[in-house]
């Protein structure tokens, strides 16, 4: 088994005040992140804002945040796409540079059917020889791979885990069943950890971690020690935070919990924009009441 770690830290990416990156906030960002239960760090991902960066602001991310914190943990470097071809050269770039691993979402937008899935993550995974976390979430992509195309993937050899955010644990259940016991399944979403660890998975590729990644890495070793009880106060009592993380699209919410913190990555690039005042108080509180601020 590949192991990257129980938690990974999806990362988002710190913007100066003119919307350019910010590089020395990245670096201490993921400073603190590995300080406080990541064994790895997604970057350019979803959470990191991916859509918005420039391939240059891309790579230069990579080769910041492994200088930064490489030798602590693992760094896993999103570099899915819509387009084969542009996965591939992202792909072996981030290899040049040295990450750990890489992240490709299935291909958003254009909906392609199953086969066209196994094709794309066939040819990414030939262009490699890093190990590959393949990731879905339909809600962004507008399709849904199903458990039989992950099987299928899983069969590959540097194709060696899943980031699942389907929300569907029936699905779950069956990539399990389908796939070796040493393919690992990350929940794609923090308010379905703990289930999904209950249907076998091994961890989280976690937005939460940004503000309770300790607690969330306990979790995580207390079911693995069959301590699951243990776990489960863990996982309910941070409900509050997994829900008010997302009451609008990630990641506001999370750049405003990390102000509040003390630890700012300035604002978001549009399309997307920061937390309203009510949203932030709405977020002030739920840190308050878990002591986290």
């Amino acid at each position: 088994m590949v192991d990257f770690g129980m938690v990974l830290t999806a990362m988002v990416s710190p913007f100066k005040k003119d919307g350019s990156m910010d590089y020395m906030t990245a670096e201490s960002l993921a400073a603190y992140l590995a300080e406080n239960g990541s064994d790895g760090i997604v970057v350019h991902g979803t959470t990191g804002e991916s859509p918005t960066l420039t391939h240059e602001e891309e790579y230069e991310l990579y080769r910041v945040v492994k200088k930064a914190v490489g030798k602590k943990v693992k760094i896993i470097a999103g570099t899915g796409s819509n387009s084969t071809e542009t996965s591939i050269r992202s792909t072996k770039m981030a290899e040049k540079i040295g990450v750990d691993g890489i992240m490709i979402v299935v291909p958003y937008y254009n909906k392609p059917p199953q086969e066209g899935m196994f094709q794309h993550y066939k040819a990414v995974a030939g262009s490699t020889g890093l190990p590959i976390i393949i990731y879905n979430i339909p809600g962004r992509t507008g399709v849904n791979m199903t458990a039989d195309t992950v099987a299928r993937l899983a069969g590959i050899k540097n194709i060696v885990a899943i980031k699942e955010a389907s929300g569907d644990m029936a699905q779950v259940e069956d990539i399990r069943r389908k796939t070796p016991k040493d393919f690992v399944i990350y929940s794609g979403d923090d308010d379905r950890t703990y289930p999904i660890l209950e249907r076998g998975g091994y961890g989280i590729i976690s937005v939460a971690s940004h503000i309770a990644g300790k607690e969330i890495k306990r979790m995580c070793e207390l079911f693995h020690q069959g301590k699951k009880d243990e776990a489960k106060k863990i996982h309910d009592r941070l409900s509050p935070l997994f829900k008010v993380l997302f009451i609008t699209t990630n990641p506001a919410p999370v750049k405003a919990a990390l102000e509040l913190i003390g630890h700012p990555v300035g604002g978001l690039r549009l399309p997307l924009i920061p937390v309203t005042n009510e949203q932030k108080e709405e977020i002030k509180k739920v840190l308050k009441d878990l002591k986290l601020v």
